[in-house]
């Protein structure tokens, strides 16, 4: 008696463990856990709240793509000089077939999109830089496509809207990456003294030269919660002055409360946001928050 019930409490035990056919039928992606809370999410959920957790704010990272379908009304947008493409100037070795991985990968041809959309119905041009394609980083083609939808805006008399997220200057083109840090600069000058709107909305990383250059020009300067923005890396300053940063240095909110940016704004709170600039940028338009 003893023996058979052992035995059948047993085979209960086990009975509850799924087969390998049955995990299989479980749908991959279906729930993403949040890398900061560690909470479970729906991830049709997720994507409706654009990629921000519903439990603690967390600013999960966006690709191209996915920022401006969510940031733009739907069907507006038109890209830019999707063609361009990086060549090898210094001949790094490894450089061209990188960049050929990156392109196969991303399905981009670079690590900025550039192009004419619309906001609440108010045209804009806007550049929306792609962490996703060699760390977003800023070589000659970025910096010429920047510079085009820079002057395409002052063309259409239309804002100019920047999302940035990058590591700096591209190594791999030397001189040349670097060069793109004064001609954004500027051409966002000349778009300026035409009477131009300029928006910059910086995103988690907007570092090296790109933060010391077109990030950082903006008339209204943003940035997501929690982005981190900054020239050098946090270790090479504590070295170099040998004292402890804050522990919240370079991030979003530490610059607002030093007074280098306008304003840290939820990506929940983005399209509204930038909608209401828009509208109070337009003829007779007036701000109301």
């Amino acid at each position: 008696m003893l023996k058979e019930l052992f035995t059948k409490s047993k085979k209960k035990k086990y009975a509850t463990i799924p087969s390998e056919a049955s995990k299989q039928d479980v749908p991959e992606g279906i729930m993403n856990k949040c890398p900061n809370c560690k909470k479970i999410i729906y991830s049709k959920e997720l994507i409706k709240n654009v990629k921000v957790c519903l439990h603690c704010q967390y600013h999960y990272p966006m690709n191209s793509s996915e920022r401006i379908a969510s940031f733009l009304d739907e069907g507006s947008f038109q890209e830019m000089d999707r063609g361009m493409i990086s060549e090898n100037p210094l001949q790094f070795p490894d450089y061209t077939e990188k960049l050929e991985k990156d392109r196969q990968k991303t399905n981009l041809n670079e690590a900025v999109v550039t192009g004419v959309g619309e906001i609440n119905g108010n045209k804009t041009v806007v550049a929306v830089m792609d962490s996703t394609f060699r760390m977003g980083s800023m070589g000659s083609v970025v910096g010429e496509k920047i510079t085009r939808a820079i002057e395409k805006a002052g063309e259409l008399s239309v804002p100019f809207i920047i999302f940035t997220a990058s590591g700096g200057a591209r190594m791999q083109e030397g001189v040349l990456s670097l060069m793109q840090m004064a001609k954004t600069s500027v051409a966002l000058k000349r778009f300026s003294d035409q009477g131009g709107l300029i928006i910059s909305i910086m995103t988690h990383p907007t570092t090296g030269g790109v933060s010391a250059s077109f990030a950082s020009l903006g008339d209204y300067n943003f940035a997501e919660p929690k982005a981190l923005i900054g020239f050098a890396g946090r270790k090479v300053i504590e070295q170099t002055i040998r004292e402890d940063l804050p522990e919240d240095f370079q991030t979003a909110e530490f610059l607002m409360k030093h007074g280098q940016l306008d304003a840290v704004i939820p990506r929940t709170e983005l399209k509204e946001q930038i909608g209401k600039i828009l509208e109070m940028h337009q003829p007779g338009g007036e701000l109301e928050w």
